[in-house]
């Protein structure tokens, strides 16, 4: 009986990830434009402790390459950085690009979330290695979309 209750189980996962699949393909905009949209973050500390010029070392990197745009963020909650690459080259931004981890986007979101992370914390935190649990299936699971996400923080 719980053989059959496993089969339920995992054909309705498939389902559900087939549906949201689906929704995320007909959500995006096929403007070649939204390559160069603006990668936000929204940082715990005041607008004035944030200045375009010193900017933590993993943007500081990216030089005249990226422009960026520091304001308040909307009900007094910190203040938000957003950066987008000056020159996206076209194929860049295509989901080979992406899947093969070649889309210089996900280098530059990834630049983001550690700049925030110095900014707040003064260091970027990492995960435990090795982690401290036993590797069960809904971990490896986990672990299976996390390696998909192409280090881009995003499923």
């Amino acid at each position: 009986m719980t053989l059959r209750k496993s089969l339920w189980a995992a054909a309705a996962g498939l389902t559900a990830g087939a549906v949201v699949a689906l929704r995320r393909s007909t959500a995006r905009p096929a403007d070649p434009a939204a390559a160069d949209r603006w990668l936000t973050v929204t940082i715990n500390r005041s607008p004035a402790d944030i200045q375009a010029d010193k900017l933590p070392t993993p943007l500081q990197e990216y030089g005249d390459r990226i422009h960026t745009r520091i304001r308040p963020a909307p009900g007094d909650r910190g203040t938000e950085l957003a950066v987008r690459l000056k020159d996206v080259p076209s194929d860049a931004s295509s989901v080979p690009a992406r899947l093969t981890g070649q889309d210089p986007r996900q280098d530059l979101r990834r630049s983001l979330r550690e700049a925030k992370a110095l900014l707040e914390a003064g260091e970027v935190l990492l995960p435990d290695t090795p982690p401290t649990t036993h590797d069960k299936p809904g971990g490896k699971l986990v672990g299976l979309l996390s390696r998909r996400a192409g280090g881009e923080g995003v499923l």
